[in-house]
C-alpha cells in the first residue's frame, strides 16, 4: 500500500474518532451540568465540555491537514463513518433510544462509506489545483 494511503487512512481515523468523541465528550458534560444546574455559562466550563471542545479543536486541525492532500469528495463521505460510531456510542454509554429507522439511515451510511473506501483518494494533482486557482 502506498505511502500516500497509510498516511490518509491513519489520520481518517484520527479525525473520524476525534469527531466521535469530541461529540460524546460534550453531550456528556451538557446534559451533567444542565441537569443540575440552570447556567449555561457553567455549564459551559465543565470539565468534560471543555474537554470536548479541545478534542474538536484537534479534530478540525486533523481534518484540515487531510483535506490538503485528499479529495473532499472522499474525506467527507470516508469522515462520515463518525455518524455511526456517535450513534454506538450514543446508545451504549449515554442510554439513548435509537428506532430501527435511525439504524437504518446508519446503516446506508455505513454502506455509502465502504463503497467510497474503495476509490481513489486523490484524482487531482497538486499542480494542476494550483494552476486552477490563479
Amino acid at each position: 500500500m502506498s505511502r500516500l494511503r497509510w498516511k490518509t487512512r491513519i489520520l481518517a481515523t484520527l479525525v473520524v474518532l476525534a469527531n466521535v468523541l469530541g461529540n460524546f465528550f460534550l453531550s456528556l458534560g451538557l446534559r451533567h451540568r444542565v441537569a443540575a444546574t440552570s447556567s449555561w455559562l457553567e455549564a459551559l466550563t465543565s470539565p468534560w465540555v471543555l474537554l470536548g471542545a479541545g478534542v474538536l479543536v484537534f479534530w478540525m486541525l486533523c481534518r484540515l491537514a487531510l483535506l490538503s492532500w485528499a479529495d473532499l469528495s472522499w474525506v467527507v463521505p470516508v469522515t462520515a463513518s463518525g455518524y455511526a460510531l456517535t450513534a454506538l456510542i450514543g446508545r451504549l454509554f449515554l442510554g439513548e433510544q435509537i428506532s430501527a429507522t435511525r439504524w437504518a439511515g446508519i446503516a446506508l451510511i455505513t454502506l455509502g462509506v465502504l463503497l467510497v473506501r474503495t476509490t481513489a483518494i486523490r484524482t487531482t494533482s497538486p499542480r494542476r489545483l494550483r494552476e486552477g486557482s490563479g
